[in-house]
């Protein structure tokens, strides 16, 4: 099963704010994270499910979180309190591929375990309290590169 982090990263680092919201409307970089994900599942923390409000339609949803008591009115809806489970419950599944969606923490805990990254670097720097984990640039080849208006995206496999 292969485990890629999917995300879109400001010049400055910053992907998010400390409510799990994104500091930036990009349609077009919507429109990719939809393609790109559809039909596999996700793996997202806490903060980034509750600013979503509700599942992702034709994708698993699944959430992590410490709280074990943690409870959403959505049957369609996963929680587990770590990513190895997340990961394991997928590999079980026999899922092809998984994605990690965010945020910052979840990034953090997934660096070192995702075989693939796909990474929005878009083209500003933004406000937010979030940032994308720093990682070894030197782990990872990039694959293939497409510009779009506000953004370029990187598909990155670990070397």
């Amino acid at each position: 099963m292969r485990k890629i982090i999917i995300s879109a990263v400001a010049k400055n680092g910053v992907i998010g704010k400390n409510n799990g919201e994104l500091p930036w409307h990009i349609s077009e970089e919507f429109k990719h994270f939809k393609e790109t994900t559809l039909g596999s599942p996700i793996i997202m923390g806490r903060k980034s499910f509750d600013s979503l409000g509700k599942p992702l339609p034709k994708r698993e949803n699944i959430v992590i979180s410490k709280n074990r008591a943690l409870n959403y009115p959505f049957n369609d809806l996963k929680i587990f309190n770590n990513l190895d489970d997340a990961f394991n419950y997928c590999l079980n599944k026999k899922y092809e591929k998984v994605f990690v969606i965010g945020g910052g923490q979840i990034y953090s805990q997934a660096i070192n375990l995702v075989d693939e990254m796909i990474i929005s670097r878009l083209d500003f720097e933004a406000k937010g309290q979030v940032y994308f984990p720093k990682y070894n640039q030197n782990d990872w080849e990039t694959v293939r590169k497409v510009k779009r208006e506000q953004f370029e995206i990187f598909w990155y496999k670990r070397k």
